[in-house]
């Protein structure tokens, strides 16, 4: 904290993120020296847009994080929070003065068939009063007013669902619309030049008229406003595709899928479907989905954090039954009754008054926005010296029309053609800066973020933040888990174990002893989060939870579980949740003969260790002490044929050791020693097909795959060589495979050694792999990592992780709020796109730049070259905005859409501080500035006697008209050389991308259009056929040009570290 008053420290100089090296050139204070931005601080936010040159900033920073809005909208949300909270305080006043005066609740008012109100419903949730919940007979009365049945939930037919949305609404609120095309055109229309050059083109248009009348006097200004209209038009028009690309993506991202209990089956429905009546179970991750009541909860507790504002845990049970919608399962399980939903909850209210704003820091836009500041000061720099040769050449007499004639000549030439002269100069050094400041390469990335999300949807990847698309093109390392990521997430039970005896097959119920069936049976049905329930049409059984739940639940009913009846035949006393820190869960029952037991189950190994005694197959009783060993070569047998291991257990306890009281039994430990051993399980969770191959594309790629898993040392290690993250048995040694236990027990020093040879982390908790993470991370590594539960969050978190990948299918929503990208198939093959599609991002990048950049040199070139020597630009201001939106807009169209190629997954990742121009791009560029300068400056200075044109203005406009013509028709073919940058064969997959054949199909028709029937409009005439075979020669010689330059070596030195000194001078005038 600094004191108040005083500015906060400045950050300390950048490390290079390979090297961990302090480069001294980096310690200039560079603002667009953003490596990360997702935590970035509002101050240096605001001084990177500050230092930023920019001509429109409604377009420029529209895709980044709106900080003036972002401070409303956090303002709003604690007003609404605080509100909220008052009126509860203020509630629980009144409710205190009721009872003392002894005041009744009105009673319940029956409406549309049920038998209560909406109104009353709503009044009861939000101000959590306890006292009209008991006056409607508590949540069994509500139910029944609801009619609902809290075990079995709503039928669930669509008529019943629609009486309900009609009676007390849907579970939807007001989503703010996104900007009408008409704000696109209207914040397009907020650049600086735009407008400078409507205006130079209004008065030119009533000067024109004025001098030379109505029908030859509007061209000029005519064709300027048109050319201008039309690149307004194309702007909005892309931005507002754009747009549309970021609201679809954010509806998907809000739909979430959560399990409901109706008809007494359990099924996935999307959060709008809820209802109210809706019962609906929630375990650790969660989020709920609406308001309601707790129905039954064990150790449930709820983080109310995103209501609240506080990072406080409210533990739920009867005294406090109210659920708020939007926060998140903490710990515990329980099942809740839906009460209120949409727009009639706190948190609807809060979401329908904020607008979700997709706009985000990505570093790559910040780089390019400092990239756009150097080109665009250099450009204005250059539009200043042209202005001043022009107008010093024209007022001093040595500018001349067409016909010879001088210009200007002081006393004779009129103020209206002095002025209309003026503007024409004034007009071409305006358009100069157009074409050099590239406003369209900070937007280029958003672009390519935007196709690239859409894309990666199609690939099962749902990106939710922006950055983390370009970030994954600099992965160095993904820390993944087994289980449903590099395995099937199909488990079976396919190895039971009984005592000493092996039960083969393990659904053989005549193998097992009744009192071991009958005991397994009840650990099974109640030590479950899972469910057993007929299909729709009874045909067959149907069963819910996790695939380990589901694989034990499906073995139960094999071996004879009835699962409802079991459960009926106990009293749940108690529930220890499963969680992935202690890796198993247990329950107490109360047996119909008042009898208590605990049962367990959880890993084989843990569990194990816990026993004392065990039960054979015949039902006798053994201590375990001597047969230890036996039970330990089992699990390593299972494990070592990549069998997930299970363990079950029981004890008996006395009913008076067991708390009566709530409070103590909320906070009672599960007594988990002197155990019984029922059983050990093998489960089976095939590899996924092609994990193996894609391992591979990762290792081709620089990108190490290392696995951090749950599971036994010896199940992780038989996995990763099934996978190909281990090469053979020889690998398996320490510290390439290791326990998270024991790298946890590592000092610091010892835990950076190590981490840089680990492939397989077995036995590991979310703590163990959130330190692994922070270690990589300190050593310079980027790294990507997969999760799926709720202690997984820290992991995923931008503060651990530079990428957070959380399964869509079997991910928490916790583990999903935390990501950056969804793998919605579970898949580590889908994780390899997402590195494909990083690097995708980061090449089309460069590949535009490239372009942009030829084209700014060459342009800039010839018209300061032709205006210092001969007082004209070849180049008119109608010409250079054609030139500006073939480069702009539609050349990031093309080039930002290119699909990503193999080519990418055969080099090594980009370093996130390597520059943006590298040597070869600045190989490429130079050569072909160099040839177009060069070419069109001879066209320029010596066209009519090479052309054999005459020298009187028809041939002066020929002249110019074929430099503007090759010009266009360089840039067309040059655009085919920006599609592989590294390689000869540039037209490799052209065919394919049918956007940009479509683009590059499009600006060549327009261009013969412009040139053979818009003259008056462009100030050029038709050409015939001879002068457009040379253009095209011109043009297609770049392509011979561009694959010989490509054999020039280059200095691995970046030609970047050149310029950088002359860039901070810049920046640091600026920023005075």
């Amino acid at each position: 904290m600094t004191p108040t008053g005083s500015s906060p420290p400045p950050p300390p100089p950048p490390t290079d993120i390979e090297t961990g090296v302090v480069d001294v050139q980096d310690i200039f204070d560079d603002p667009f020296d953003i490596v990360t931005t997702k935590n970035a601080s509002t101050r240096t936010l605001r001084r990177w847009r500050q230092a930023a040159l920019v001509l429109n900033a409604s377009r420029r920073f529209r895709y980044t994080l709106d900080l003036r809005k972002n401070e409303e909208q956090e303002k709003r949300r604690r007003m609404i929070r605080s509100h909220a909270q008052v009126i509860r305080a203020a509630l629980l006043f009144k409710l205190a003065g009721q009872r003392a005066l002894e005041t009744t609740v009105p009673t319940p008012s029956p409406s549309g068939g049920y038998g209560i109100a909406l109104e009353q419903l709503v009044s009861m949730t939000r101000d959590h009063n306890i006292a009209a919940l008991l006056q409607y007979g508590g949540v069994k009365g509500l139910s029944e007013m609801l009619k609902t049945d809290p075990d079995r939930g709503v039928p669930g037919d669509d008529n019943e669902l629609s009486d309900r949305r009609i009676a007390f609404g849907s579970n939807t609120y007001p989503v703010k619309e996104g900007r009408s095309f008409l704000r696109f055109i209207w914040e397009a229309l907020k650049d600086l030049t735009l407008i400078i050059l409507i205006v130079a083109a209004a008065v030119s248009l009533v000067l024109g008229i004025k001098t030379e009348g109505f029908e030859e006097g509007w061209y000029d200004g005519g064709s300027i406003t048109f050319a201008v209209l039309l690149v307004i038009f194309v702007t909005a028009t892309s931005d507002f595709r754009q747009s549309l690309q970021f609201q679809n993506l954010n509806a998907e991202k809000r739909n979430i899928q959560i399990e409901i209990t109706r008809g007494g089956r359990r099924e996935k429905v999307s959060i709008y479907d809820v209802v109210v009546g809706d019962v609906i179970p929630l375990n650790i991750g969660d989020q709920v989905p609406a308001d309601g009541l707790l129905i039954k909860g064990h150790s449930l507790a709820i983080d109310e954090s995103s209501m609240t504002g506080e990072s406080k845990i409210v533990h739920k049970d009867q005294k406090a039954p109210f659920l708020m919608s939007g926060c998140k399962v903490a710990d515990g399980a329980g099942t809740m009754l839906v009460t209120s939903v949409g727009i009639n909850t706190e948190w609807g209210l809060l979401m329908a008054s904020i607008s979700e704003d997709t706009g985000e820091e990505t570093p790559l836009q910040v780089r390019l926005n400092g990239v756009a500041t150097f080109i665009g000061i250099v450009g204005l720099s250059v539009a200043l010296l042209v202005l001043a040769v022009l107008l010093a050449r024209f007022f001093t007499g040595n500018s001349k029309n067409p016909d010879g004639t001088v210009q200007f000549v002081r006393g004779k030439t009129s103020a209206s053609e002095a002025i209309n002269d003026v503007i024409k100069i004034f007009t071409a050094a305006v358009t100069i800066v157009v074409v050099a400041v590239p406003e369209g390469l900070p937007l280029a990335v958003t672009l390519t973020l935007a196709y690239s999300m859409k894309k990666m949807m199609a690939d099962k990847a749902l990106v939710r933040r922006l950055s983390a698309c370009e970030t994954m093109g600099s992965a160095t390392t993904i820390c993944s888990d087994k289980t449903g990521t590099l395995t099937l997430n199909q488990m079976t039970v396919v190895e039971a174990c009984v005592g000493q005896k092996k039960i083969d097959p393990p659904e053989d119920v005549l193998q097992y002893h009744t009192s071991v069936a009958s005991l397994l049976n009840e650990g099974i049905a109640q030590n479950t989060a899972g469910s057993v329930f007929s299909s729709k049409d009874g045909a067959y059984i149907e069963v819910s939870g996790s695939p380990t739940e589901k694989a034990i639940l499906q073995w139960g009913v094999k071996i004879g579980m009835n699962f409802d009846v079991v459960r009926s035949q106990s009293v749940l006393l108690y529930v220890s949740t499963f969680n992935s820190s202690k890796k198993r869960g247990g329950v107490a029952l109360r047996g119909a003969d008042s009898q208590v037991r605990i049962h367990w189950k959880g890993a084989a190994e843990i569990v194990l260790a816990s026993c004392k005694e065990y039960l054979d197959a015949d039902g006798s009783l053994h201590p375990t002490e001597k047969d230890m060993e036996y039970f330990k070569k089992a699990i390593e047998e299972m494990a070592a044929r990549s069998l997930r291991c299970v363990a079950i257990a029981y004890r008996n306890y006395d009913l008076e050791d067991v708390p009566v009281d709530e409070e103590q039994l909320a906070e009672w430990n599960l007594p988990e020693d002197d155990l019984v051993l029922l059983a050990i399980v093998g489960i089976k969770d095939p590899c996924r097909p092609g994990v193996k191959n894609a391992v591979k594309i990762c290792t081709d790629a620089g990108v190490k795959v290392r696995m951090v898993t749950g599971d036994n040392i010896q199940t992780a290690k038989a996995i990763a060589m099934e996978c190909g993250i281990l090469g053979s048995g020889e690998d398996a040694t320490e510290p390439i495979i290791i326990e998270g236990k024991t790298f946890h027990e590592y000092s610091e020093k010892e835990r950076e050694h190590a981490s840089k040879h680990i492939l397989v982390m077995g036995r590991s908790s979310p703590s163990h792999k959130l330190l692994l993470v922070q270690t990589l991370r300190k050593l310079g590594e980027v790294v990507a990592v997969t999760g799926d539960g709720t202690n997984d969050a820290p992991a995923l978190h931008e503060v651990s992780a530079d990428i957070g990948l959380a399964m869509g299918i079997q991910g928490t929503e916790v583990a999903k709020e935390s990501s950056d990208v969804i793998i919605l198939d579970d898949n580590f093959a889908s994780v390899v796109k997402v590195v494909r599609w990083g690097r995708s991002v980061y090449a089309n990048i460069q590949k535009f730049i490239q372009f942009q950049l030829t084209v700014n040199v060459a342009a800039l070139v010839i018209n300061v070259v032709a205006a210092v020597s001969s007082g004209e630009v070849p180049l008119n201001t109608v010409q250079l905005l054609w030139v500006n939106l073939i480069m702009d807009t539609l050349g990031a169209l093309a080039l930002a859409t290119e699909p990503p190629t193999d080519h990418l997954m055969h080099r090594s990742p980009v370093g996130r501080r390597e520059p943006l121009v590298t040597n070869i791009m600045w190989r490429n560029l130079i050569i072909q500035a160099l040839y177009q300068v060069a070419v069109l400056l001879v066209l320029n200075f010596r066209g009519t006697t090479i052309l054999n044109l005459k020298t009187d203005e028809r041939g002066n406009a020929v002249k110019n008209t074929l430099i503007f013509n090759t010009f266009v028709l360089c840039q067309i073919f040059n655009e085919f050389n920006a599609r592989k940058p590294e390689e000869i064969y540039v037209f490799a997959g052209v065919t394919k991308n049918h956007i940009f054949m479509g683009i590059i199909g499009t600006t060549f028709v327009l261009q013969v259009m412009i040139i053979q029937f818009l003259g008056k409009f462009t100030s050029t005439v038709r050409l015939g056929w001879n002068l457009w075979l040379v253009s095209i020669v011109i043009g297609i010689f770049s392509w011979p040009l561009a694959m010989v330059g490509k054999l020039i070596p280059v200095p691995r030195t970046p030609l970047a570290r050149v310029f950088s000194r002359l860039y901070q001078r810049c920046i640091a005038s600026r920023n005075r």
